[in-house]
């Protein structure tokens, strides 16, 4: 668990993303350990997350006193799953839309690198944690507890994407450079100059955070159009699919259940929730 951990903090520091660490075209990653490590931390976040459940007293739909246990255990369960099955769903449409910006990762690349993202995603998410253990234990307002929950989930996400994306685009601009070497290799060098262009690497600035693009780097216009498509599509997937497993939280004037009959969708649920916390406090 430690070695897990330890890489877990390489990847939060930058240092296995960093262009030098990347030379070969794939990011060097305990896959298996990061995967385990993933559950856990969805499970730590899950039980904050479903500690409103036993911090906001009994209710008159609680049928025993178990019901609140029981939604602390569906919690605890269902963060991580959320997050691997929207992996599982999502997974293939970021192979695809990888080839087509003309990247080599490998199948088996690309899904590390996911599961690298998805435990940066996690980090982030299980750190805030306590925040939102703290509001439910001085709160009782639901539609505060969801919205609060809602943009937890968007903060942890958005930096997820980021790592991914700039790791991404790290690995895209590794192949180039390598084509262009290759290229330039085949060609004569008339000077020089020309010698020195090819053969010698930028000027150094500092090692990149894993947020940053290098300094040179940017991303061309069709890569980031397909890359900012594919992150809309993993929005969106993820958020319905944490509205199929809903209730993540338990909400006061319902019976605990497993899962919720299929009506409405997500977006229309959080503002439904936002009116209520606006006009009645939740």
């Amino acid at each position: 668990m430690l070695k897990w951990l330890a890489q877990l903090d390489r990847l939060l520091r930058g240092e296995t993303t960093r262009p030098e660490s990347l030379r070969d075209g794939q990011i060097e990653i305990a896959a298996g350990g990061l995967a385990i490590l993933i559950v856990v931390l969805g499970m730590i976040y899950g039980l904050c997350m479903g500690s409103y459940s036993l911090l906001k007293g009994p209710s008159a739909a609680d049928v025993d006193a178990n019901a609140r246990y029981l939604q602390l255990i569906a919690s605890t369960i269902k963060v991580p799953a959320l997050f691997y099955l929207t992996l599982l769903v999502t997974f293939p449409s970021l192979y695809v839309f990888n080839a087509l910006v003309g990247s080599r990762l490998t199948m088996g690349n690309v899904l590390r690198l996911l599961i690298a993202s998805l435990a940066v995603n996690l980090a982030v998410l299980a750190s805030l944690g306590p925040i939102v253990l703290f509001f439910s234990a001085s709160t009782k307002s639901y539609a505060f507890i969801l919205l609060l929950n809602v943009t937890v989930f968007s903060v942890a996400g958005f930096l997820g994407l980021v790592f991914l994306m700039q790791t991404l685009n790290r690995l895209t601009s590794i192949d180039w450079s390598r084509d262009r070497s290759l290229e330039a290799a085949r060609e004569p060098i008339s000077s020089a100059d020309d010698a020195a262009e090819i053969f010698l690497e930028p000027a150094a600035h500092g090692d990149p955070s894993a947020l940053e693009l290098p300094p040179g780097q940017a991303l061309g216009r069709h890569t980031r159009l397909v890359f900012g498509c594919w992150v809309v599509v993993f929005a969106l997937v993820g958020a319905q699919m944490g509205w199929v497993l809903r209730p993540f939280i338990g909400s006061p004037g319902l019976p605990f259940s497993w899962f919720r009959e299929r009506q409405s969708n997500f977006f229309e649920a959080i503002l439904e929730a936002l009116r209520a916390l606006l006009t009645t406090g939740g």
